[in-house]
């Protein structure tokens, strides 16, 4: 067997130097793969708005069914305030063919484009909170550690672990009935939606760039449904919410 060259040794080193982590881009699409249906602005079915609620809607209608897609315009800036930091996109699926639709918020993907192309899978609600709820019981535990070595931090540990364990409250229902559910649609059972939601934490994603691009994609009816869009949707971009009565 020859032995490589010089040369060829180099390439072959600078290939494996440059090529992106294993896991982080997306995987290539093979010959077997659906057809992918891409959201893009102008194009039949596609539409887009502002809304007084502060979120960004993407619609995409086939024959079929819709599909809409809600962003909040500050989505960077809510998942740092969040229990745990998640990215959360809102979908409604319609359905008005004369069959049945299938979806599955589980297959979703959510690709952080400018972070080495990083995708992360939609994130199972159950077993978000029961991370979520074992993350809690470790800061209650290690609060009355903390309280035993240091009694004159008492009061305010106590009001501190009050709070979060009110916030993780509300967050786990939040979870169990406002997320997207797996749902089977036809003439009866026409429309559902809901939350999915993808962790934000990775050692590809680092500094938030602006604008923020992403790429949501979600199988349904036999294609790969497409989103791409960013944050801020324009440049200065800013939408006013109108406040509830």
């Amino acid at each position: 067997m020859h032995k490589l060259t010089y040369r060829a040794i180099v390439l072959v080193m600078a290939a494996m130097v440059f090529s992106p982590p294993t896991g982080v881009a997306a995987p290539l699409k093979g010959k077997s793969d659906p057809p992918t249906l891409r959201w893009a602005e102008g194009q039949p079915g596609c539409t887009f708005s502002r809304d007084q609620d502060g979120k960004y809607r993407y619609a995409l209608w086939t024959d079929d069914y819709g599909i809409i897609l809600a962003v909040d315009s500050q989505e960077l800036q809510l998942l740092h305030k969040r229990v745990e930091p998640f990215f959360a996109v809102h979908l409604t699926v319609r359905y008005r063919g004369k069959g049945q639709l299938t979806v599955e918020p589980q297959t979703a993907t959510l690709e952080f484009v400018k972070h080495f192309k990083l995708v992360q899978p939609a994130l199972n609600p159950e077993h978000f909170a029961n991370e979520t709820q074992r993350d809690a019981d470790e800061v209650e535990h290690q609060t009355q550690r903390e309280i035993k070595k240091h009694p004159e931090r008492k009061e305010d540990r106590e009001k501190y672990v009050e709070a979060y364990q009110k916030e993780v409250v509300e967050f786990l229902d939040f979870l169990s009935t406002r997320t997207l559910p797996s749902a089977q649609l036809d003439s009866a059972h026409s429309e559902v939606s809901g939350w999915i939601l993808f962790s934000a934490k990775n050692k590809w994603i680092g500094v938030w760039k602006r604008p923020e691009e992403f790429v949501l994609r979600i199988p349904l009816g036999g294609r790969v449904l497409e989103f791409p869009f960013a944050l801020p949707q324009q440049q200065g971009d800013l939408i006013l919410r109108q406040r509830s009565n």
